[in-house]
């Protein structure tokens, strides 16, 4: 691990926290960071002391989705200038789909808990864990992104009316939809789940490893992996040729801004004052 990932356990080492603490950026997901989180589920998943994981974001704010602006995003945006698709394709699914793909299918319960906001590629982070817990007004943000779960996350009608309309999900819309297992006040959402991860910590590790294997296993059947990489292409083909661009710069030293987010957040204000 780096300074944008603590990773640490508690409980004689059953309960593992992978903290993302890009507090200053809301915990944008660089590709440094991805790296780091990774290795933080990595070293969880080898510790045979360790029955759950929780991955929390240290501050008001869970993920704000990719990172488009600070050092990590600059860096790479340089190092990867005029780059071929043949690059960026390997690149691209290295950050945005396998490490998704992993932390999904660590045969240990894996706990998100999620507030403030939780937008596009912050939603494919929390997706990834088995069971996700939010805080009162924590907004969700999907799209057709890179790890396309969000049928699978919500029903297929379900996400085509929420995706054609580009709006934010609230945290009780989202545990209706049964994205999110429950919905707890801010103050005490870091003890609501630490509870629960302590009575998941109480069971057979291998009675827990067969019951995720089992529900993944139903999932795979249907296609669930498959589905992922085929709309990641998708996504990649829509990126190589849309017309449209999908940042915007907003002046010097300004953060960049991600057009789609722009319009939903004024969407979000236009459902409030209806």
């Amino acid at each position: 691990m780096g300074d944008r990932v603590r990773y640490e356990t508690i409980d004689e080492g059953s309960i593992a926290f992978v903290t993302m603490t890009r507090e200053r950026y809301r915990n944008a997901l660089s590709q440094q960071m991805m790296l780091e989180i990774i290795d933080a589920f990595e070293e969880a998943a080898a510790d045979d002391a360790v029955r759950v994981i929780i991955l929390r974001g240290e501050g008001p704010v869970f993920s704000a989705g990719h990172d488009l602006g600070s050092p990590d995003a600059l860096a790479m945006r340089e190092a990867n200038h005029s780059e071929s698709m043949g690059r960026r394709y390997p690149r691209t699914r290295g950050m945005d789909v396998d490490p998704h793909l992993f932390i999904r299918g660590i045969p240990k319960p894996t706990i998100a808990m999620v507030q403030g906001t939780c937008i596009y590629a912050a939603w494919m982070l929390a997706s990834a864990a088995d069971v996700i817990f939010a805080a009162e007004g924590t907004q969700f943000l999907a799209t057709n992104f890179a790890y396309f779960s969000v049928p699978w996350d919500l029903g297929a009608r379900r996400t085509l009316h929420l995706l054609y309309d580009n709006r934010f999900l609230s945290a009780e819309e989202a545990m209706r939809y049964g994205f999110v297992a429950d919905v707890f006040a801010a103050d005490r959402l870091e003890e609501e789940t630490l509870a629960y991860a302590r009575r998941v910590a109480q069971n057979d590790p291998f009675q827990l490893r067969m019951m995720k294997h089992s529900v993944h296993q139903m999932q795979e059947m249907q296609g669930f992996t498959a589905h992922i990489l085929s709309s990641y292409s998708d996504r990649m083909v829509r990126a190589a040729n849309t017309d449209t661009p999908i940042t915007q710069e907003q002046g010097e030293g300004k953060r960049r801004l991600y057009t789609s987010v722009e319009r939903a957040r004024a969407n979000r204000e236009g459902h409030k004052s209806e």
